[in-house]
Parts: structure tokens; C-alpha cells; sequence
């Protein structure tokens, strides 16, 4: 959009022309033009963001909080009897090692900007014999087949 005013306006087009155009006022218009005429496109196109809220968590606390949940099962860490995490046992864990209460949801969100994601485990036989799997799933096929 601020480009496309920039453009227009240089094209010849009046400034309250390029902001039909565009959908802005005038003074928008205006000000992007000044905007690119200052520092070109790249001042242009800079936008800055409000910082946001402190995070309740330090860098280093959710680094922690991604190696525990790929490292460690509750149940090694005596926490609980489960054998993966969920976010209502990550709730409770953080909230007595770190005092902070923060939401499940604000867990989750927070382990997925750390690039993880739920999902359910795999149950696999320890004791398989793979040729009798392959055989079976050779079977399975010929079933689903016919």
C-alpha cells in the first residue's frame, strides 16, 4: 500500500487521487511520499513495533523447559507416573520450580515457539520379531485388497 501511493504520486497521479486509489487520506499519502523521499524505500518500508509485555519466563528458564520435555519423562523426575509430559504437568512443574503460574495455553504457545509440538506416543513392541511384521503387514495388505 505505501509503496503503491509512493508510486502513484510519482506517476504523476495527485496526492488525494493516489489515496482513493489506496484507501488512505491524503496526510497518509503525504507522509509516505516524505517517508520515501527521506530514505527511499527501505525508510519506506521500516515499521516499528511496540516492544510487548515482559516475558514471565527468562531465556534461560524456557531453554530449560524445552531440554526437560525432550530429555526427561515425569516419571524419571519423580513428578508424576506419566511417561510424557502434558501442559497441565509443564504448568505445575513451572509454577513450583520457577514460581511463575502461567495458563496451558501460554505453555503451549511457549513450546511451540521453542519448535515443539504435541503429539500422542507411539506404542512400538520391544519384543517384534520384524519378519513375522513384515509378513503380517504383506498379509494385511492381501486382506485390505480383496
Amino acid at each position: 500500500q505505501r509503496v503503491m501511493a509512493v508510486r502513484l504520486v510519482m506517476e504523476g497521479y495527485l496526492g488525494k487521487e493516489a489515496a482513493s486509489m489506496v484507501n488512505v487520506c491524503r496526510q497518509t499519502v503525504s507522509h509516505y511520499v516524505s517517508l520515501f523521499n527521506e530514505g527511499g524505500l527501505e525508510l519506506l518500508l521500516h515499521r516499528d513495533f511496540a516492544p510487548g509485555r515482559e516475558p514471565f519466563l527468562t531465556e534461560e528458564q524456557q531453554e530449560e523447559i524445552k531440554q526437560l520435555v525432550l530429555t526427561a519423562t515425569p516419571a524419571e523426575l519423580g513428578w508424576d507416573v506419566a511417561s510424557a509430559w502434558n501442559t497441565k504437568l509443564l504448568q505445575s512443574y513451572v509454577e513450583k520450580h520457577f514460581g511463575v503460574c502461567l495458563s496451558r495455553e501460554a505453555l503451549r504457545k511457549l513450546l511451540h515457539r521453542q519448535g515443539l509440538s504435541w503429539t500422542r506416543p507411539a506404542y512400538t513392541l520391544a519384543k517384534g520379531n520384524p519378519d513375522e511384521q513384515k509378513q503380517f503387514e504383506k498379509q494385511m495388505d492381501l486382506i485390505k485388497k480383496t
